[in-house]
This record gives C-alpha cells, sequence and structure tokens, in this order.
C-alpha cells in the first residue's frame, strides 16, 4: 500500500504556485472534518486576508464526506480526520498524495463540572450519566477512537445503553453543551472554545491519537488555489491557530 508522505512541491507545482491568481480560482470547495471547525473558522479569515481567496466549508463526519466525493461532490480539498479514507481516495486514483495536517485526541467533557471525576474510567464507572454523547463509530474517526478507548477499558458493555449517536463529533459535542446528553466524548480542540472552556473534562488517554490527513482532489478546477492554502495550512500563522486549539 501507498505510505501517505509530507506533501512535496514539485517544480511544477512551484511555477504554478508562481503564477497570477485569476478569478476562476477565487472560489475553494473544502470538505472539512467537522472536529477541525473550531480552527478552520479562524483559519479561512487568516487565508482569505494573506491571499484574497474566498473558502467555502462543509463540515461533517469523515465518513460522510468520503461518501460525497466518490460519489463526485465538486470539492478541491478534503481534510479528513483520519489517514484511511484519503488514503483509500489516493489508491483509487482520485487524489493527489495525502499528507498529515493535524493530530488530536478524545476527551470526556461534560458542561456540569460535578459530572466528571479525576478520569473519564472513574467518570463512566461511577454509573451518574444517563446519557453519554459519541460520534458515529463507523463514519466519524473520533467516536472510532472513543469505541476503541471503552472497549481497551473494558467498558464498551457497560455504557452502550447511555450512548448517544451524533453524526459527528461537532454535533457529539453540541449533544452535551445543550444538555441533550450528561456528558460526551469530544474533541480536544473543542475545550478551548468558550463553551468548552465552561465544562469540566477528563483526557481519554487510553484512545488512539487521531491523526488527520488531507489531500488535493484530482478532480479540482481550482488547483492553485488549493496549493497556496495548503502551503498556508503548514505555515506558521496557521500552525499556531491549530496549537491553539490543541492540535499537536
Amino acid at each position: 500500500m501507498k505510505r501517505i508522505s509530507a506533501l512535496i512541491l514539485t517544480p511544477l507545482l512551484i511555477l504554478l504556485l508562481a503564477l497570477p491568481l485569476t478569478a476562476s480560482a477565487a472560489d475553494l470547495m473544502i470538505a472539512q472534518a467537522a472536529n477541525f471547525m473550531p480552527a478552520m473558522k479562524e483559519i479561512i479569515p487568516a487565508f482569505k486576508k494573506a491571499s484574497g481567496l474566498e473558502v467555502q466549508a462543509t463540515y461533517t463526519s469523515t465518513g460522510k464526506l468520503y461518501a460525497q466525493i466518490v460519489n463526485g461532490a465538486p470539492f478541491d480539498l478534503f481534510l479528513a480526520a483520519d489517514e484511511r479514507r484519503p488514503q483509500k481516495l489516493f489508491n483509487d486514483g482520485l487524489t493527489e498524495t495525502p499528507f498529515v495536517y493535524a493530530k488530536g485526541k478524545v476527551v470526556l467533557w461534560s458542561k456540569d463540572k460535578k459530572n466528571i471525576g479525576n478520569s473519564w474510567q472513574e467518570t463512566i464507572k461511577a454509573g451518574k450519566l444517563n446519557k453519554i454523547a459519541i460520534a458515529n463509530t463507523e463514519t466519524a474517526p473520533y467516536g472510532t477512537a472513543a469505541m476503541i478507548a471503552l472497549q481497551h477499558a473494558k467498558l464498551w458493555e457497560q455504557v452502550k445503553p447511555e450512548l448517544v449517536y451524533a453524526q459527528s463529533i461537532a454535533q457529539a459535542f453540541q449533544f452535551a453543551s445543550t444538555g441533550a446528553a450528561d456528558a460526551g466524548f469530544c474533541a480536544y480542540s473543542s475545550m478551548f472554545t468558550p463553551t468548552g472552556k465552561k465544562g469540566r473534562f477528563a483526557v481519554v488517554k487510553e484512545a488512539p491519537p487521531v491523526i488527520q490527513a488531507a489531500c488535493i482532489l484530482k478532480s479540482s478546477e481550482h488547483k492553485i488555489a488549493a496549493i497556496k492554502f495548503v502551503e498556508f495550512l503548514s505555515g506558521p500563522e496557521a500552525t499556531a491557530i491549530k496549537k491553539k486549539y490543541g492540535y499537536d
């Protein structure tokens, strides 16, 4: 299997980057995994200020975005919450070489600070949470990571009756923050939002790190803009924003 590697700018791409952008390249459509939304909402305006380009992002679970891309959705860039789906698209000849743009982690969070104990396992074992939000374990990588941690801790069967399934990790956080659930397995990045800071969380150390890969679609009609965004994403300004939201 071909492996994900760092983005390498070939001489052709360097030449493309040197060309002036036309109006046709001004609209960039990004398929973005929902966990990265808080950071992305700061990165996009910063990119627009630096480049003058308008960017439109669609936020939902990685699995749903993958399905949309396979079915011909007109995205230029796919920023997933895993490595598997960008790699599969690449293996199927639909994208350029994938690259890692962020690494995230899972936490158990509640807006009611009394709901979270000294550790996430202690909190679950206490049995005081009637509803616990979790992202879809098949289509949302953060949901998969939370499930793996629960299985590793032998708590999966105990907690299954209390689980409330969300379409994405962003929706899981929404469920927990609005009271639709007592707590939720959420992205660490959400803890740096105004809402996240009001609650309490415990890091789910047993969950595997969520390695997030991205790729430019070969069908993109705005490759120059996509390349410029990718370059910006790895630059100092975007890197500072990613660190601000807890990404490695």
